[in-house]
């Protein structure tokens, strides 16, 4: 029997043990970690774990494993661009209930390292044979998450980490966005415009739900999906870059205000 849309929408959810547990936990430390007493900036953490939740619960995850290729690449997305960069936002500061010595990851803060590391997750997990196996196989799957979400805090972490003094200046931290989303645009204009079977298995979709006859009546066809996927790669992530950017300037264009108001404290 062929599931309807509205029957994979409200059916489709993957309540996953391990990633509920992960949320739940999380937050009770986060909570612990706070004395229980939240901030404007702890909606930030929040939504990262509900972001976090939506990228490996909901139906997009039961999509992503082996039957559409645009939604595995959108949850890469989720988990490199946008969870990892909530969560720093939303950590304590150096002077609040936890004292961080030298950063959330020290050893990885150097602009270059971390830079690598957030573009490189996304080549990486691009290879056809390791895209195939983590779009089927289970531990392989939970190790690209892992991976996605590390390498996505080291890339942010100098630009949205906890402590200010140890994120890159805007006049330095434009450029690292804007060469990664030059990196970012190359792999989507690879996937878009590149012969089917970027990844092979979504070629011939592991469809054990019997999904394949409603996702063709969206009309979505191996080769439309194949150039979603690069579109989504080459075209929002860019925007979340060009948001960061946008941040950047912004801070860039604050800090005289800043810096006279000090000036003015001090006369006083």
């Amino acid at each position: 029997m062929d599931m309807t849309t509205g029957q994979f929408l409200s059916s489709g959810w993957n309540w996953n043990p391990l990633v509920v547990a992960a949320c739940f936990v999380t937050a009770y430390l986060y909570g612990l970690a706070c004395h229980w007493k939240f901030r404007r900036k702890s909606f930030f953490f929040l939504a990262g774990l509900v972001v976090f939740f939506l990228a490996l619960a909901s139906p997009l995850d039961l999509l992503a494993r082996g039957v559409l290729f645009s939604a595995h690449m959108f949850q890469h997305l989720l988990l490199v661009l946008i969870v990892p960069p909530l969560l720093l936002l939303g950590l304590p500061v150096l002077g609040d209930h936890i004292h961080i010595r030298g950063g959330v990851l020290p050893w990885g803060s150097h602009p270059l390292v971390a830079w690598f590391s957030g573009v490189g997750a996304m080549w990486f997990w691009h290879v056809p044979a390791f895209c195939n196996a983590a779009a089927t196989n289970g531990p392989a799957h939970a190790l690209q998450t892992l991976s996605l979400l590390f390498l996505g805090a080291l890339f942010w972490q100098p630009l949205v980490g906890p402590r200010m003094e140890q994120r890159l200046s805007p006049l330095v931290g434009i450029p690292y966005l804007f060469s990664a989303c030059i990196a970012c645009s190359l792999l989507g204009i690879w996937i878009s415009f590149a012969p089917l079977g970027v990844c092979p298995v979504f070629m011939n979709p592991v469809d054990k739900l019997d999904l394949l006859p409603m996702i063709r009546g969206w009309g979505v066809t191996p080769a439309a999906d194949q150039q979603i996927g690069g579109l989504l790669m080459w075209v929002p992530a860019c925007l979340v870059y060009l948001g960061a950017i946008l941040g950047l300037l912004g801070r860039f264009y604050r800090r005289p205000e800043k810096e006279m108001e000090k000036k003015n404290a001090w006369r006083k």
